[in-house]
């Protein structure tokens, strides 16, 4: 059995334990739902107060162009293009990972509707992220195509001649199980359809390489793994054989060729400077090039294949500890047990409970979130930029004594939260 010195002796190994020091992270808590809401970097406050003083206060309307403003969504674009294989000038940060994906779907429907033959279905996962369902549906009613709904099994054999696009989230939110981007890309393309990806629960947790892969369109979070703080924008890939086939649907001024043209009508920029639309929230875009540099920190002692590495391992003795010691209190495993089938979280499942259980969790200081289904999920994320294994030995002692003590049965832990 682990014990809590195993875990001590790990993080005195660890290579990149130092990274634990750029976050803000308060002393009593276990933070486990970086998935959901990574925390805040050090370096975010003062560089805010300096963009807030400084560019907007004195700088006022000049610094567009000498605090390099107009030039922020392709700056961070780049960046995290080397977190998602990607190159440089095909990402740019903006906007919301939904509107994002209404975009480039929207896009990826007009490619398939000018082909020939009859490809009028998109194809994605029962369980994908529900808003990106509901942008699918929606998209389909406008457009004439059916969306199909199928359990992860399912969809290899899925896709023929009538598919007209394949729609995956990389990571499934509920259960941390992953996708193998670069078979189904590949049997999508066989297919004759177009692969679209959320990376919302990959980009700074897992390896990702979007051109080895040779998928057609990506999104993804900022405010997950990338550190961006609470609805930091999101980013935008698309492969350059697409990038100037179709205009995307928001056609705004900051996608146009020349914007301070202020021409009649709407000539698109070539690449993925279309994939803009309005004004950028610079404040927020500056706190996430904060986030995006604690992710890219990682690189000298081995960027994303370290980050990997870590990952993996606290994930295995997070479920290794949680089946030694929690055993017969009713808990399952969502979370594939495969290191090539599962993202940076791990999900457990419980029948009964699992709100309330998640909720005197969160009192004790270990933060995980709860996500309903049948069954409910107990869901916690790992990030390897700042826990250690430390950590996760005392998550699951809390877990144990919770369980044990049926604590969780208290009053207060049973009232139901607007954000679970």
């Amino acid at each position: 059995m682990t014990t809590l010195q195993d875990c001590r002796a790990l993080d005195a190994q660890d290579p990149l334990r130092a990274l634990r020091e750029l976050f803000t992270l308060p002393e009593d808590v276990i933070y486990l739902d970086g998935n959901s809401l990574g925390p805040l970097p050090r370096s975010v406050p003062d560089r805010i107060a300096r963009a807030v003083r400084e560019e907007w206060g004195e700088g006022l309307i000049r610094s567009w162009n000498s605090a390099g403003w107009f030039e922020l969504p392709r700056r961070l674009g780049d960046k995290i293009a080397t977190l998602i294989g990607a190159r440089s000038g095909e990402v740019v940060a903006t906007d919301s990972t939904s509107i994002n994906l209404y975009k480039v779907l929207s896009a990826a429907l007009s490619i398939a509707a000018s082909g020939e033959g009859q490809r009028r279905i998109v194809i994605s996962e029962r369980s994908n992220f529900p808003t990106d369902n509901y942008i699918a549906e929606a998209l389909c009613r406008e457009r004439g195509f059916t969306l199909h709904l199928l359990e992860a099994d399912e969809i290899p054999g899925a896709l023929d001649a009538r598919t007209a696009v394949l729609m995956l989230t990389h990571v499934n939110y509920r259960t941390g199980a992953m996708h193998d981007m670069r078979e189904l890309t590949r049997l999508a393309h066989a297919a004759g359809a177009l692969a679209v990806w959320d990376l919302a629960h990959s980009a700074g947790a897992v390896e990702v390489d979007l051109h080895g892969a040779d998928a057609d369109f990506a999104v993804g979070c900022g405010y997950k793994y990338l550190n961006g703080g609470p609805g930091a924008p999101a980013f935008v890939w698309v492969h350059p054989r697409h990038t100037d086939r179709f205009w995307q649907p928001l056609a705004g001024w900051w996608g146009h060729a020349s914007p301070f043209a202020f021409t009649h009508d709407y000539q698109p920029a070539q690449g993925i400077t279309r994939y803009m639309c309005g004004t950028q929230p610079i404040l927020s875009m500056t706190a996430l090039e904060c986030g995006i540099d604690t992710v890219l920190a990682a690189q000298p002692a081995g960027g994303m294949p370290a980050l990997r590495h870590k990952s993996l391992a606290l994930t295995d003795l997070f479920i290794a500890l949680v089946e030694e010691r929690c055993a017969g209190h009713g808990l399952g495993l969502a979370t594939p047990r495969e290191h090539a089938r599962r993202g940076s979280q791990v999900c457990l499942t419980r029948e009964t409970g699992a709100y309330a259980i998640v909720q005197a969790l969160i009192a004790r200081g270990v933060i995980g979130d709860f996500r309903a289904g049948r069954p409910d999920i107990l869901r916690f994320g790992f990030t390897p930029l700042y826990l250690r294994f430390e950590d996760v030995w005392h998550a699951v002692e809390h877990l144990r004594q919770v369980l044990e003590t049926r604590e969780w049965e208290r009053p207060e832990f049973q009232r139901q939260q607007a954000v679970t």
